[in-house]
């Protein structure tokens, strides 16, 4: 038989599980350079502030290292410098959603199901590339007929589009390769995401370390560095695309190599066998529920450590640089308050450590969903465990642990922006105060998440990221997109004070805390009563 049939088969079968999930991340994405375009000719409305712009950029190395080197001062060549970062979103998506339609559909025994049929070998994994692939060049396109819609040449708009396309198809390719590596999509997600994290690394040491227009040697061994140097609507770089399709093209030529060597269900790294005894610290549902949850909570905290050491480090210079542009401090001025520029942009950029500290919660979360949907639940609940105690274990690290990765960025951001300026004591303070205010938004995310659960598991994970993707929408780019207060006052991020720098009222905290309690009750009640499982 051959070894791809059934392959169209299953990609339609993608197509309808991600119906709802695969078209909110390509629109998500697609609408980002064009509320960066508008948000830029707001902010720099005239050739001449476009280049002192430029200028301000080109010598401030913490945006260097987030978002390249900016070569070219005009409108399109500032938008594409500008979502350099969200190519590793792109990234990141595309990897995972190969993982999951791959490696955890073998994982949750699914895959051995669908190869009883007249399916072959590598049709599930062709197919889960070719859907993923699919979804980025839809996403160039989207991208691209949108920058032209704003005036932008079409050959510099669908390089921009492509270079997001080629980002996307090369971590998908990472994805099909780390998941024939190992027996669960956990590891799976964790090597990828750490082959994620070295590539961004490179990149940015090869950016930071550069001259000119162009990075040193490091960039270059980074796909991410690849795609940064396409240089979209300033003679753009065709060929680089020939490196990127070589590059999918080897990896997924390896990974079918790979698949073809390993059994249904397993993988080529050896597992980690544990002892044949339970130890005595295992003896608790939150024990168990610690055991499962700790390598990401400690990976979580690990990131937000550097993320505050990044953001605590950027206040002093961001200072100097926003001092000379009235219009981006007004937009600061906006997002943080109206105390000093340095509170702005603590205040700014917890907001967004908050957000993605909503990720972790939700992740967390979902672990109920995982380990339902992975018929670990039942066996637990058969002996003396029962089911709120069981959920509540989860809950614990849904709820404090977005509190501990928050307070690890708040007190590293105070740590180095008060050591930059002599004012440790002071600062300290300050910036644990901006993380902390930011949780019970958070809160309301992993409450809502529990309570999707315990009413309607299968569309737990569908409801649950959409709702952080709507928030991430409203929260950074519905000030662009010149969206109504109605409209983002849907997300409890917009209710949060801003701190430091703003006035602090306590009402939308505890109101935000108290539907974030509701929602977790409502949940547990909900779980309590339905069946178990719901696969």
């Amino acid at each position: 038989m051959n070894t791809l049939a059934g392959t169209g088969a299953l990609i339609r079968l993608i197509v309808r599980r991600d119906r709802i999930l695969m078209p909110i991340w390509v629109l998500f994405m697609a609408v980002i350079p064009l509320a960066l375009l508008s948000s830029i000719k707001e902010l720099v409305p005239t050739e001449a502030a476009r280049q002192a712009y430029a200028a301000e950029s080109f010598g401030n190395s913490t945006f260097v290292m987030l978002y390249g080197r900016v070569y070219d001062a005009g409108l399109g060549g500032l938008t594409f410098w500008r979502a350099g970062f969200s190519m590793l979103v792109v990234g990141l998506i595309s990897l995972l959603m190969v993982i999951r339609h791959t490696r955890t559909e073998e994982e949750a025994g699914r895959r051995e199901l669908v190869g009883s049929a007249v399916v072959g070998r590598h049709a599930g994994l062709a197919a889960a590339l070719i859907a993923t692939i699919g979804a980025n060049l839809v996403l160039a396109v989207l991208v691209a007929l949108g920058l032209m819609g704003q005036d932008l040449p079409a050959g510099g708009a669908f390089a921009f589009g492509l270079a997001w396309a080629a980002a996307g198809a090369m971590f998908a390719a990472v994805g099909a390769l780390v998941a024939q590596l190992t027996e669960g999509a956990g590891a799976a997600r964790g090597i990828g995401v750490t082959v994620a994290a070295v590539a961004f690394v490179l990149r940015a040491v090869g950016d930071v370390s550069g001259t000119g227009a162009d990075p040193a040697w490091p960039s270059w061994l980074s796909p991410l560095g690849w795609t940064a140097q396409v240089h979209a609507f300033r003679d753009e770089r065709w060929w680089i695309f020939a490196l990127a399709v070589a590059f999918v093209a080897v990896l997924t030529a390896v990974a079918f190599v790979l698949q073809s060597r390993r059994d249904v269900a397993a993988g080529l790294l050896p597992p980690r066998l544990g002892p044949a005894e339970a130890s005595p610290a295992l003896r608790t549902p939150l024990a168990l529920a610690w055991r499962l949850h700790r390598g990401t909570l400690l990976a979580w905290a690990a990131g937000f450590i550097a993320l505050g050491a990044i953001f605590g480090g950027a206040a002093q210079t961001t200072q100097d640089m926003l001092a000379d542009n009235p219009q981006l401090l007004e937009v600061f001025e906006r997002m943080g308050g109206t105390s000093a520029l340095s509170d702005l942009f603590i205040a700014a950029t917890m907001s967004i450590t908050a957000l993605i500290a909503s990720g972790y919660a939700v992740q967390a979360a979902l672990r109920m969903r995982t380990e339902e949907a992975g018929l670990r639940l039942e066996p637990l609940l058969a002996t003396g465990v029962g089911r709120l105690t069981w959920a509540a274990s989860h809950l614990v690290f849904a709820l404090l642990g977005p509190t501990l990765v928050m307070v690890a960025a708040g007190l590293t951001t105070g740590l180095t922006y008060g050591a930059s300026i002599g004012d440790v004591g002071g600062q300290l303070p300050r910036g644990l105060a901006a993380a902390l205010v930011q949780l019970p938004a958070v809160w309301v995310l992993a409450g809502l998440t529990a309570a999707i659960f315990g009413l309607l598991p299968r569309l737990a994970p569908a409801v649950a990221w959409s709702a952080l993707g709507l928030c991430l929408f409203l929260g950074q780019l519905g000030a662009a997109l010149q969206l109504s207060q109605a409209a983002l006052d849907v997300s409890p991020f917009t209710h949060i004070p801003r701190v430091p720098g703003g006035d602090v009222s306590a009402l939308p905290l505890v109101l935000l805390t108290a539907i974030a309690a509701a929602l977790v009750v409502f949940g547990l009640a909900a779980f309590r009563r339905r069946d178990v499982p719901v696969t």
